[in-house]
């Protein structure tokens, strides 16, 4: 590239953008039931102009350790809680009904129910990895799916979309659903990050299961540096949405 270069330069100016760091140390005191950020004994306000405070100290606490990480200025693009955080308090406490409603509508047509036709090996691995969620489904809450060949969509039996539902109303707080929510929108998968989050998945086998289909197309056909660096991007995205999570207790 040369100096003029357009894409060097819009790169160069958006990293000038950037504010600059402008406290010694990021803290977490409780206010009420709550636990806000502070630096240097300041709060924190969100985009949306709400104070930055988390439910529990474990998620304050990974709020306040990336404000604490940053060095000469602030950048949000290394902040992946301190986003979720955000967008929770800015937006899914006033759309609680609308985010739950969103991760519903996933179970009523989740990746997991549509199998390839072809090659075998795949339709295989399908079976062999993504049929015991279904099969814990079935077993933990009596929700048993239809499974199709391709892609046309299929009704799905009305009691195991209400026992997916009975579920998910256990997770109706704000920062739970707004987890939940990353994480179904980032696999595709709301029986997957349910799995997850009652633990019966790890985070690497749930983002392996999320990521099966392209994992068998870069076996045979290689893999994109650039996919798979939005692929990276995306699982600092999920990471931060499921470690929220656990700390939420």
């Amino acid at each position: 590239m040369t100096e003029t270069d357009p894409i060097r330069r819009s790169q160069e100016l958006m990293r000038a953008e950037l504010p600059k760091k402008f406290y010694q140390t990021a803290t977490v005191e409780q206010e009420g039931d709550g636990f806000a950020i502070k630096l240097d004994g300041r709060g924190v306000k969100t985009p949306g102009r709400n104070p930055l405070i988390l439910p529990t100290p474990a998620a304050a606490e990974m709020v306040r350790a990336e404000w604490q990480a940053q060095e000469k200025v602030i950048d949000p693009a290394k902040m992946p809680v301190t986003r979720l955080a955000n967008t929770v308090i800015d937006g899914v406490t006033q759309n609680a009904d609308a985010v739950f409603e969103e991760i519903l509508a996933y179970a009523g047509n989740d990746m997991l129910f549509y199998r390839a036709e072809s090659p075998e090996e795949l339709v295989a691995r399908q079976a062999e990895r993504w049929d015991p969620v279904l099969d814990w489904m079935a077993e933990e809450f009596g929700a048993r799916f239809v499974l199709v060949e391709g892609i046309m969509f299929s009704e799905q039996p009305p009691e195991s979309v209400s026992a997916f539902r009975s579920e998910l109303d256990r997770h109706r707080a704000p920062f739970a659903l707004g987890s939940l929510h990353v994480m179904t929108t980032l696999t595709g998968s709301a029986l997957v990050t349910l799995a997850l989050a009652r633990r019966r998945l790890t985070l690497d086998e749930a983002w392996a299961l999320a990521n099966l289909e392209e994992d068998w197309t870069i076996e045979h056909w290689g893999e994109d540096a650039e996919a798979a660096a939005r692929r990276a991007k995306r699982f600092e995205d999920m990471k931060a949405a499921h470690d929220l999570f656990v700390a939420l207790g």
